[in-house]
């Protein structure tokens, strides 16, 4: 889907070999590695311990220990689009959402959850308290046009017929593709590029024409991914704790266009893109995703459908917690090749506002796994 840049993003870029996703989702880093690297035991980042030990990933409870209030408003929008495009998932998932509907109509208390004959599994988290991490992306929208010129200059490419593996991202910089009619248009900022390339997929905007185009995933050059985040902070221009999109954004941007090219060259994996008909960001199970509406999960423990109820944590302005979470019903419909185990990543939506919250995204709260009585969810604690 679209590169939905935000924490994953920048986990991804901390991480080497979890970047270069399919076409699906950013890749952060695995769980441990992420809660080590964000400092987990800081409360400012929203950590609770108000249900004891949760040993298992899934835990079976009788009822949500939570009275936040609730936002359920885009659930129903979001299931809409799930029933319409996979008939596999609304036989399976469809009686659910039309009752956790009426849960919500009816005032959306989670002690009455039971009532409605849903039953639910608490996440550990990595913590075994209940603590999960969420993170957050968004659909970037790139500005290009289709042909270069002294400013849009840097080149987003189809997938070319290597006859095994491609040229590396240095060799594509030095010319390797050019003149074989795969440029797909031209940027004017190669970090942006090099980002929407760690996504895997994003919308651009063809400025000369005023037309959009969402570009998926088509393949990879075969060569291995190296962080750029990570080489940043061994060389001692970004410190650890500082390191974020926007600080890998900035120090692109203070740079000569030679360094950047050397940075970005560190990484000699590069992805090409193909041109989908539909301008609309797509998940991993093949329907549009809605912002704030869902996630992506592990698909171990969340098959593609699950609706969960979160705790989600809300921040301010400037990315700080504020001390209060929000429930939502959320919807796993994207997986990431390091979302394992008690991490979330949260889609947020379209646009540079968006991007922004998401970006702020590194914080914890609680989640459930529902499922229905006497049907095929029933025990949402079982994977």
């Amino acid at each position: 889907m679209n590169k939905q840049w935000g924490w994953g993003v920048v986990l991804a870029l901390l991480s080497a070999g979890c970047a270069d996703r399919g076409p699906s989702h950013p890749k952060p880093v695995k769980s441990k590695q992420t809660s080590c690297f964000l400092n987990c035991e800081q409360e400012n980042l929203g950590r609770q311990y108000l249900d004891g030990v949760l040993p298992a990933e899934l835990n079976a409870v009788s009822r949500p220990n939570t009275n936040r209030p609730g936002n359920y408003r885009l659930f129903a929008a979001q299931t809409r689009l799930v029933e319409q495009r996979s008939s596999r998932m609304a036989a399976r998932y469809g009686e659910l959402y039309r009752t956790l509907q009426r849960w919500a109509a009816s005032g959306g208390h989670p002690a009455d959850l039971p009532r409605f004959g849903v039953s639910m599994a608490q996440m550990g988290g990595a913590d075994q308290r209940g603590n999960v991490l969420f993170t957050g992306y968004y659909s970037p929208i790139l500005e290009v046009r289709h042909r270069p010129d002294p400013v849009y200059k840097y080149p987003i490419y189809a997938m070319p017929n290597c006859g095994g593996v491609c040229p590396t991202r240095a060799e594509i910089h030095q010319g390797a593709l050019a003149h074989r009619g795969l440029e797909l248009g031209y940027s004017k900022s190669l970090i942006d590029n090099f980002l929407m390339d760690v996504q895997g997929s994003g919308f651009i905007h063809y400025g000369d024409t005023n037309q959009m185009q969402y570009l998926g995933y088509a393949g990879k050059n075969g060569h291995s991914y190296v962080s750029i985040g990570r080489v940043l902070i061994d060389r001692g221009e970004v410190s650890k704790e500082q390191m974020s999109l926007k600080a890998i954004k900035e120090w692109a941007n203070s740079r000569s266009e030679g360094e950047v090219k050397e940075l970005v060259e560190q990484n000699p994996s590069y992805v090409f893109f193909q041109p989908k008909v539909r301008n609309e960001v797509v998940g991993a199970a093949g329907i549009p995703l809605l912002g704030m509406a869902s996630v992506a999960a592990d698909k171990r423990l969340f098959p593609m459908g699950t609706p969960l109820l979160a705790e989600v944590p809300l921040l301010d302005a400037q990315g700080n917690f504020t001390g209060r979470y929000e429930l939502r019903l959320l919807l796993a419909l994207d997986t990431g090749g390091a979302v394992k185990g008690g991490h979330l990543d949260l889609y947020h939506g379209m646009g540079e506002k968006q991007g922004v919250a998401a970006g702020h995204y590194k914080h914890f709260g609680r989640v459930w796994k529902l499922g229905l009585n006497n049907g095929p969810t029933a025990a949402p604690w079982a994977y």
